[in-house]
């Protein structure tokens, strides 16, 4: 197959791009490099079966020759991100998502969104189906993110059904592991880089609240599965099993032996309060599950981190 993923050059962008190049398949790669980072495909480089085109999906766009799917993985998808480019968000939301669907549509490609449990909002509901419809705030803070991508998978499904194309869905849940930026605001990244640069690692409010925290390699294979044998239906991709933002303060500080300790401050503004997907859809359609517990996961992350910080590799913003 030859493929186009927007957003190649992010964290998860650029892990599926290795995915599918490794099952033999070409890669378009498409990033404008807001938030991807060109560190996170330099391997690729010279690679005969991957392209690469810098471009903003949110404007036109052209991609010679045949395609099989479209893959839309293009968007900031952390807070301090999506709060820093809020209008960016917005616009890769409504505009890249149509565009890249019409990009699909006329190659006659499989086209598949990248959406996320940020659908879900604070959720009411516990774990999270698809079913769930969410408890989003459309006009908070982050709200940019959150209706972007309800706005994506109702543009997706109206795709499928009007024009009868063959459409996918991901849920993506709190994923971490090698190329998160060291300052992209996600809790694992930030308590790893400040346990390693010897500051206190920040936690907002009093710890309490869940997640569920996928290894990238994980969550990785579940997309690619969805991508090749899922529905039309949305699939939440994430690890069930949940742990407290405190829980893993304190793993973190274990594994890296940091004596900082903890900082607590001021909850954000709609921060949810739990977060676990039912992943009963994944089992029993993709015969997927996660594998990689926390310890290991985020043992890998934090050797990775060293290396970063110690060559000082990767830069905040390419």
């Amino acid at each position: 197959m030859r493929v186009l993923i927007t957003g190649a050059a992010g964290f998860l962008g650029s892990h599926l791009t290795d995915r599918f190049l490794a099952d033999g398949h070409a890669v378009v790669g498409l990033d404008n490099f807001i938030t991807g980072n060109p560190h996170n495909i330099a391997h690729l480089m010279g690679e005969p079966r991957f392209e690469f085109i810098q471009h903003n999906i949110s404007t036109y766009t052209y991609v010679a020759g045949p395609l099989d799917g479209v893959l839309h993985f293009a968007s900031p998808a952390s807070p301090v991100d999506y709060l820093e480019y809020p209008i960016a968000t917005l616009k890769v939301g409504a505009l890249g998502t149509h565009n890249a669907l019409g990009l699909a549509k006329a190659k006659r490609a499989r086209f598949f969104l990248a959406s996320t449990s940020e659908v879900y909002g604070d959720p009411l509901e516990h774990p999270q189906t698809e079913k769930y419809w969410g408890n989003v705030n459309p006009i908070g803070p982050r709200g940019v993110y959150d209706e972007a991508k309800r706005f994506a998978e109702a543009m997706t499904m109206a795709y499928h059904r009007y024009h009868g194309m063959d459409t996918r869905i991901v849920r993506i849940f709190n994923t971490y592991g090698p190329r998160m930026r060291p300052n992209d605001g996600r809790v694992v990244s930030n308590f790893i880089v400040q346990a390693l640069s010897g500051q206190p690692l920040t936690i907002y409010g009093d710890g309490s609240q869940t997640r569920s925290f996928c290894y990238v390699a994980d969550e990785i294979e579940g997309i690619y599965r969805l991508f090749m044998r899922g529905d039309t239906h949305p699939t939440n991709i994430g690890n069930p099993n949940e742990f407290t933002v405190r829980q893993l303060a304190e793993l973190v500080i274990e594994l890296t032996g940091t004596s900082a300790g903890i900082e607590q401050r001021e909850l954000p503004v709609d921060d949810p309060k739990v977060r676990r997907p039912d992943i009963t859809r994944a089992r029993e359609m993709l015969g997927w599950e996660p594998t990689v517990t926390l310890r290991e996961g985020v043992t890998r992350t934090i050797e990775y981190f060293r290396s970063v910080l110690a060559n000082d590799t990767v830069p905040a913003h390419a």
